[in-house]
């Protein structure tokens, strides 16, 4: 009690006034009909969630604050000394602070956060992403003190979190998985000569590994001990251990997701898949949905693997398949993560669902509202990640007060996803990404053309060059498009440059790898990417 009386308590009151200074979620209407019944008569346990603990902050904390305050639940934030003043604090009807600005000792500290649980009566935690959303411990302690944890079983997590033992389960539930090596021989010389059998180019991938931390790829047996190095020391520092597995490596490859859902009465859909390909240092900066050029009996495959990977592993809520997709459409398990994705949204505009709403109420007890039969794609939807970068400064983070924020005007086709307004200090203490701006329309076309107009109006501080670089390469890619030379490929960049171009590779590599004809890289695209080669979308901020 000692403890906990002496974390500091910030109630926030007038929460009618409160809540016309934040900005409105705007989804498309529902397309399907929950039971009207209150939320306390929907567990299996019979017990309220009447009030709800948010493990989270930024962005992805104001997105399950509104579909909270939507469904008539109680909201509890939790915040760092970095974070007093911001936008998910004003905005929840509770709030406590949880320690100093480093995440180890506020929001990855689990004592803290349970602690506030039982200090606010809250009945359920939703961990959002990142931090302990993926914690096993998390989950497992959530149990124990008998809080319902927004997510999957604790044994799901640990199935999924470690890729040697996720892959064994995939290839045994009939999901493609990529030749490699997941053995328990870790001997240098073992993983060598397992390279040599499968056949180079191959990718050694930390066991534990994600957010492509661990990853390397050799392409020659020359070079495979100083990767393999290489990818030790950066696992072991990342996760606490430098077991890697090897896997042929994918040339030319996409980056293909499956949204699925599981309840607690054995059922199990998918929401159709999102194109992540366009990435930057393995982490992912622009998604569409539904994937392009993906034909209607593929996209029913890659939904009827997803659904097979979750019930391999008993799973209940929101969760992602990713596959790696080849130039001829053959797709490959990579992992799946137990958790809402950043991405989500598009997912959201293309199905007309509120998935914040379907993790509640499944994690409450109620079944699936849809059945796979029920659930329609429509439009095409896009997201842009707003990120806070120095470009002076090798791109690292940057930090500092937001002088100057303006939006496109939130309706029904557009979203600004975020957790900061004008006048807000930015922290280099986490991720950069600031925003997401996602766009819908009835086709591809429609959607790439409003996300280039939206991104003309989103203007923060001082934008540099970040932007006008990623208005040059949409403005590249709609002619390249209109003029068929993706015949191929006909997607958003991917036949272009391929997520390892933006994945730190030389600005040469691009020829390497590249299907369009030479003289449209030298014309086009060379003088970009030998300056450029690490940014799309980067908002820069005066250190």
């Amino acid at each position: 009690m000692a403890a906990a009386s002496a974390m500091s308590v910030l109630l926030v009151a007038a929460e009618r006034n409160r809540w016309l200074r934040v900005p409105s979620l705007l989804l498309p209407p529902r397309r399907c009909t929950w039971k009207q019944r209150s939320m306390k008569y929907a567990t299996t346990t019979g017990r309220n969630i009447a009030k709800l603990l948010i493990a989270n902050r930024g962005e992805i904390a104001c997105r399950v604050i509104r579909t909270a305050k939507k469904m008539g639940i109680q909201s509890v934030a939790v915040y760092s000394e970095a974070d007093r003043n911001s936008m998910h604090v004003d905005m929840a009807d509770e709030a406590y602070s949880i320690g100093p600005a480093p995440s180890q000792q506020s929001y990855l500290s689990m004592e803290k956060i349970i602690q506030v649980a039982k200090i606010s009566a809250a009945q359920a935690i939703h961990p959002g992403y990142g931090f302990l959303s993926e914690n096993t411990e998390f989950a497992e302690l959530c149990k124990q003190e008998g809080i319902l944890f927004i997510g999957p079983p604790s044994s799901a997590i640990k199935d999924m979190g470690i890729k040697s033992t996720s892959k064994s389960i995939m290839a045994a539930a009939g999901v493609p998985v990529v030749e490699g090596y997941h053995g328990e021989d870790q001997s240098d010389q073992c993983l060598r000569e397992q390279a040599g059998r499968i056949g180079y180019p191959v990718m050694i991938k930390a066991v534990r590994g994600g957010g492509g931390k661990g990853m390397r790829i050799v392409r020659s047996e020359e070079e495979f001990q100083e990767q393999l190095e290489s990818a030790r020391r950066e696992a072991k520092k990342s996760f606490n251990d430098d077991a890697m597995l090897i896997e042929k490596f994918v040339d030319t490859p996409r980056h293909v997701e499956v949204q699925v859902f599981g309840d607690y009465h054995g059922n199990a859909v998918y929401l159709f898949e999102r194109d992540c390909s366009v990435q930057r240092r393995h982490q992912k900066i622009i998604e569409e949905a539904p994937g392009p050029g993906i034909k209607p009996e593929i996209r029913k495959k890659l939904g009827e693997a997803a659904v097979r990977a979750a019930k391999a592993v008993n799973y209940v809520g929101a969760g992602t398949v990713e596959f790696i997709m080849d130039s001829k459409h053959n797709f490959f398990f990579m992992e799946m993560n137990t958790r809402l994705q950043v991405e989500h949204p598009v997912t959201e505009m293309i199905t007309g669902t509120d998935l914040v709403e379907w993790q509640l109420r499944i994690a409450a007890g109620e079944k699936i509202p849809l059945s796979q039969e029920e659930i329609s794609l429509q439009g095409h939807a896009f997201e842009a990640r707003i990120y806070a970068e120095d470009p002076d400064n090798n791109f690292m983070p940057g930090a500092g007060p937001l002088v100057h924020l303006s939006t496109p005007q939130a309706d029904l086709c557009t979203r600004i996803e975020t957790g900061v307004r004008q006048g807000d200090e930015v922290s280099v203490h986490y991720d950069p990404m600031i925003a997401k701006l996602v766009v819908w329309a009835a086709d591809r076309q429609a959607a790439l053309t409003k996300l280039r107009y939206s991104l003309r109006q989103y203007n923060v501080s001082a934008l540099g060059d970040g932007e006008h670089l990623f208005m040059c390469l949409l403005a590249i890619s709609v002619s390249f498009l209109e003029k068929s030379l993706f015949r191929s490929s006909a997607h958003f960049l991917i036949g272009l440059l391929g997520f390892l171009a933006l994945s730190c590779r030389s600005s040469l590599y691009i020829l390497d790898i590249s299907p369009l004809p030479g003289h449209i890289i030298c014309n086009y695209l060379f003088p970009f990417f030998c300056h450029y080669l690490f940014i799309l979308l980067m908002v820069s901020f005066p250190v």
